[in-house]
């Protein structure tokens, strides 16, 4: 069974329909879905069951049929509606598989030790370094652990090659981009390819980070950094005030001195002045009447000068910390990153973008947007105001930007956003968030758009495998989707059970990467491909969603359900 709110539950339910397990599927979303959502009708031919409610309690559960099902996913959109729900399926049905989908790490832990069998899942953290690397060009930080190794993605001209331990991608003479190939004999390999490596005596990712910290630093000047600071503490019409009212001193006090019996010095002129200003004077009744004026409004002006002057330094201090901390100056912001949308996934990119020395000016319309204290906390400047405006767009700094990132969830105006934003800068790297991955492939085709991306199209076969119990130990940026890590257990009497290890390997969806014995922790990162495999044998495989989808029903039990008793995972 499948809850939800927005796109992630029909890519969700398109992903299990494809499956060619006998899966019966129930959705139950609220009545009034997104526009963007499609409609979830069309999967009805796949034995998909559509529930509308607007409350998820026992009693909307007991009426989708949760009583008897195997698992359930839980992926509304927010955390705490998320979380009423699995307490109120528990009540339905107590030993039940939860997938739930958290944003807030701290109520994620809780979560899973609440339920005995559950994952709990995060879309933005696994879609955000798909984000990060295409706004900069590299390749995404990612690296997992198993056995005894670390392997990390990289570029092939990055480690040397007895560290490559798997292509993930090659590019051929036009410009295509593969996944998963067979491995490239050496005149076909490009520097650009993607690869699996091991890391050896260094943090992963490590050259990327120090690259992107490098060029960082090369940007951060502090002399012109202070110089715009005291530019922009010095408010204007406050500082016209302020030489409004010294002047009228300086020309009141000259009065007063040409007045004087015995002139005075430099020294007494500025002494007598200064006195007189801040109302030390005495009053003289038998003074010139110009004399007695001119030490009236010296008098006066001096009462003025003092407020406007402390004024002066207050703002001054407050403008001054703000230029300092948030880099407010936008005309003067260069090889930033402008991102549109402060959502969950935009603040996981946010973050990521931050943590690795990337100067980062946000967008958002809604001033109480998710990530707005989270940008305010490391002084990330945030400009509240529609991004598909060019005044929004001007006060971005978007002509003097490395990259644009558009990741709000309303794709008109992620889309127009990224129109205007290339209109006006013909060279800007744009990555734009989008639902639907055919449109997103057109869009990038038709306007030079460098990367599109579905936030729901990354994360729907991790959720899926989840689900189903798949061990799926990462997921890996790579081309336009996510591939993953899992392993492959092999069942009696399945079609891999006594078959040689090279029938697991299809290049193009499924790569093996090692192998495990049955009973054996121990992985043999470089298995003979005529091995013959045997129930309880765990392949380790690095796959697209088909792939592993196809290579599980490979290693799977031979279905035994029959036609009117079909499986009850929903």
């Amino acid at each position: 069974m499948l809850c939800g709110a927005d796109a992630l539950v029909y890519t969700l339910a398109e992903e299990l329909a494809n499956s060619r397990q006998r899966i019966r599927i129930t959705v139950i979303t609220p009545r009034r879905l997104r526009s963007d959502v499609p409609d979830l009708a069309g999967l009805a031919d796949r034995d998909v069951e559509w529930h509308k409610a607007d409350k998820l309690d026992e009693r909307a559960f007991a009426e989708a049929g949760l009583a008897g099902a195997s698992a359930l996913a839980l992926v509304m959109p927010d955390d705490m509606t998320n979380l009423h729900a699995a307490l109120c399926a528990r009540e339905v049905e107590e030993t039940l598989r939860v997938v739930v989908r958290m944003s807030s790490r701290g109520l994620a832990k809780s979560v899973d030790r609440l339920f005995p069998d559950c994952a709990v899942l995060s879309d933005a953290e696994m879609a955000a370094p798909a984000f990060v690397a295409a706004a900069l060009g590299e390749v995404a930080p990612t690296h997992f652990r198993r056995s005894d190794r670390t392997l990390y993605v990289a570029h092939r001209s990055d480690v040397p090659a007895r560290r490559v331990v798997l292509t993930l991608t090659v590019t051929d003479a036009a410009g295509e981009v593969s996944v998963l190939p067979a491995e490239p004999e050496p005149r076909w390999m490009l520097p650009t390819d993607l690869v699996l490596a091991e890391a050896v005596g260094r943090p992963p990712g490590e050259d990327v980070t120090r690259r992107l910290l490098t060029r960082a630093g090369r940007r951060r000047r502090p002399f012109a950094t202070f110089g715009r600071a005291v530019r922009a503490a010095l408010s204007r019409k406050l500082g016209i005030a302020v030489m409004i009212t010294i002047a009228t001193t300086l020309v009141a006090g000259a009065v007063l001195n040409s007045y004087e019996k015995q002139p005075h010095g430099l020294w007494g002129q500025i002494y007598v002045t200064l006195l007189t200003a801040v109302g030390s004077s005495d009053v003289e009744a038998d003074r010139n009447s110009v004399a007695q004026a001119a030490q009236l409004v010296l008098t006066l002006a001096g009462l003025a000068l003092i407020p406007l002057i402390t004024a002066a330094v207050v703002d001054g201090m407050v403008n001054a910390r703000l230029a300092l901390t948030q880099g407010r100056l936008a005309n003067e912001l260069r090889d930033h990153v402008v991102l549109v949308g402060l959502g969950t996934v935009g603040t996981q990119v946010m973050r990521q973008l931050h943590d690795l020395g990337v100067r980062v000016v946000a967008i958002d319309r809604n001033k109480n947007a998710v990530g707005i204290k989270a940008a305010q906390h490391r002084g990330i400047p945030v400009i509240v105001g529609d991004a598909s405006a060019d005044e929004t767009l001007r006060a971005a700094a978007i002509d003097t930007c490395q990259a644009l990132v558009v990741l709000s969830t309303n794709d008109p105006v992620n889309l127009e956003a990224a129109l205007r934003a290339r209109a006006n800068h013909e060279d800007l790297r744009v990555v734009l968030r989008l639902f639907d991955d055919d449109f997103a492939q057109r869009m990038e085709s038709a306007f030079q758009i460098n990367t599109s991306r579905s936030v729901s199209r990354l994360c729907a076969p991790v959720f899926a495998a989840a689900l189903l119990e798949r061990d799926v130990h990462a997921t890996i940026p790579v081309d336009r989707h996510a591939v993953l890590v899992a392993t492959v257990t092999v069942a009696a009497g399945s079609h891999l059970d006594g078959a040689p290890l090279e029938h697991a390997d299809h290049p193009g969806e499924a790569r093996v990467l090692g192998m495990s014995a049955a009973g054996q922790e121990w992985i043999d990162w470089v298995p003979d491909r005529r091995r013959v495999l045997a129930e309880g044998d765990r392949v380790l495989v690095v796959a697209r969603r088909g792939g592993l989808r196809a290579l599980s029903e490979l290693a799977g039990p031979p279905l035994t359900s029959s036609p009117d008793r079909p499986d009850r995972t929903r």
